[in-house]
């Protein structure tokens, strides 16, 4: 399982799609973050704000991920069956279940990557801070937290994207539709009030409301729990869906 866990890392990063991937999420923050002005990015300009923290970094990122992680895992299994060597890897002495664990780790593993240089924005608002060291450090790390269990979310959804088609394409789009849908949809369909009590379970099912209060740096048992399940389910149907070619 770490043989093809290693194997799906170095294909990733000896890609030129991967570097251009995590470099057009970190340009895309940068700029949010300290380029662009108030009024074109909804007050995220970190110097125009005059407020020491990176709030605009946990608000944009789930934005960026939308398009990121879905480019990140599109080629996990599609390519494998375009390509036809997905017989071979399931003929490998590992179980369907270990296989699908290596190329998730695989996804998660370069988005941890893509967002530890982040963490050089805290350093700057950090220094920038009056006095320094004026920024809510615990508050930061619980955002992060959160920003992790949002992205290991949407690798489970990319990863079942990619297992039900043998094309790229399809895999980036079916899952970018998933992740946006998953996040937002069921605000959207809550914010209607068309079913009365049972629109604050709809609103509970979708991920937007479990991230913005980790957010908030408050780690809840609950929405920890939620993205687990989350993530729990979309494996669980990508095994179905390999293990369909037995049936």
């Amino acid at each position: 399982m770490f043989t093809l866990l290693k194997k799906e890392i170095r294909s990733f990063l000896s890609s030129l799609i991967g570097y251009i991937a995590i470099g057009v999420f970190l340009l895309l923050i940068g700029l949010f973050m300290w380029v662009l002005d108030s009024s074109s990015s909804n007050n995220s300009n970190v110097l125009e704000s005059g407020y020491a923290n990176i709030d605009p970094l946990f608000i944009i990122a789930p934005w960026v991920f939308l398009f990121l992680i879905p480019a990140i895992t599109m080629r996990s299994f599609a390519d494998e069956k375009k390509s036809g060597t997905i017989e071979l890897l399931l003929t490998r002495p590992l179980t369907d279940l270990q296989i699908i664990l290596a190329k998730y780790f695989a996804g998660f593993i370069l988005v941890l990557f893509s967002l530890l240089p982040t963490l050089i924005y805290y350093y700057s608002v950090y220094k920038l801070g009056s006095p320094v060291g004026n920024i809510d450090t615990g508050g930061m790390w619980g955002s992060y937290i959160g920003l992790l269990f949002l992205g290991a979310a949407f690798v489970s959804i990319g990863i079942f994207a990619s297992a039900i088609t043998d094309n790229q394409v399809v895999s980036f789009i079916l899952a970018c539709f998933l992740c946006f849908f998953i996040y937002t949809g069921f605000d959207f369909i809550s914010s209607f009030s068309l079913f009365g009590k049972i629109d604050n379970i709809i609103l509970a099912l979708g991920i937007n409301s479990h991230y913005v209060s980790m957010s908030r740096g408050v780690v809840d048992t609950r929405d920890v729990i939620y993205f687990i399940s989350l993530i729990a389910i979309f494996l669980i149907g990508t095994r179905t869906v390999l293990e369909s070619r037995k049936w």
